[in-house]
């Protein structure tokens, strides 16, 4: 992912509910702090519900590599880079560290996001907001 740039980090409490029976986070919870993260960077640029025109964001894809077992009690920290952005499209890294551990990579996952028009149910130019600031985390990464 050296083509993807850094755009946000946060911290999240590990539940006693996110653990299976095998005692360890399950691996669908994985995804949830995947979108968790994104969902939190879309707040923090004021378009978690999408622009007000009813457009926002859809997932196409994503995958995620488990590389090692969480465990309940702990926090984690959830890193987001984004990739180059296309027309309606742009790819999204994750990384998820404990903070006790935040040397150690625990997770590894990526996501396609697509800006829609959600009536229409197609791809619509992805907002300047939201280009902009991408195009300022590439800016930032080279300088």
């Amino acid at each position: 992912m050296s083509d993807y740039h850094a755009v946000f980090e946060m911290a999240m409490p590990i539940r006693w509910g996110d653990m299976d029976a095998f005692g360890h986070v399950n691996n669908t919870v994985y995804f949830r702090y995947m979108e968790q993260v994104r969902i939190s960077w879309f707040e923090q640029l004021g378009i978690a519900g999408g622009n007000g025109e009813g457009q926002g964001p859809v997932i196409v894809t994503a995958s995620m590599e488990f590389l090692r077992q969480l465990h309940y009690p702990g926090d984690i920290i959830g890193r987001m880079t984004v990739g180059e952005p296309g027309r309606s499209s742009f790819d999204t890294g994750f990384e998820l560290y404990r903070a006790d551990d935040p040397d150690t990579l625990y997770a590894r996952g990526a996501a396609k996001c697509v800006w829609i028009d959600y009536a229409a149910g197609k791809s619509v130019p992805i907002p300047d907001l939201l280009r902009t600031t991408i195009e300022q985390a590439k800016l930032v990464k080279t300088a």
